[in-house]
């Protein structure tokens, strides 16, 4: 006799869902090493086709975008998804928050550059589909991403402040 026992659906049914809850746990770390374990909540989850399904992330032809995938409640950081067409990049900056990313599609180079006025570049690393990068808030850590590849990308990123305030709080532009 075969016994057959319904499916139950969890309310993390989704690829995002779970990357998400993920990311949710990692968030409670120390501060001094919530941008570490936040990337490494995020690396399993990268290369999951189903991340994104049913969002639509739309690029924008004059610069790189982000899409609000998740605003904690208690505002203590935000998740986004930032797309980049051929050719775009941000600007040269540091963070004045905690920062994780991981790439989920395409190809994204992010160069290192020494403090000083301005910035020297230093190193350039690959990051591809599945890699992840993170950092504290550091004036002196200062880096830039871009797409220089032929395909549009898609990397997600994690901040350690509410969405609302990225404009004046994740990003010291030095460049």
């Amino acid at each position: 006799m075969n016994v057959i026992f319904p499916l139950e659906i969890s309310p993390l049914d989704t690829a995002l869902d779970r990357m998400l809850a993920d990311v949710a746990a990692a968030a409670r770390a120390p501060l001094a090493r919530r941008h570490l374990a936040v990337a490494e909540a995020l690396a399993p989850h990268m290369q999951d086709p189903r991340l994104l399904s049913g969002r639509d992330c739309p690029c924008n032809p004059e610069r790189y975008v982000r899409h609000l995938l998740h605003a904690d409640p208690a505002g203590e950081y935000a998740v986004v998804a930032l797309v980049w067409r051929p050719g775009q990049m941000s600007p040269v900056h540091a963070h004045r928050t905690w920062c994780a990313l991981g790439v989920h599609q395409g190809v994204l180079s992010e160069h290192y550059y020494v403090p000083g006025a301005p910035p020297r570049l230093d190193a350039v690393h690959l990051r591809r589909a599945g890699d992840v990068s993170h950092g504290p808030a550091d004036p002196d850590l200062i880096h830039r991403l871009a797409n220089c590849s032929a395909e549009v990308a898609v990397s997600i990123h994690v901040y350690g402040v509410p969405f609302e305030d990225f404009g004046d709080k994740v990003n010291l532009i030095l460049g």
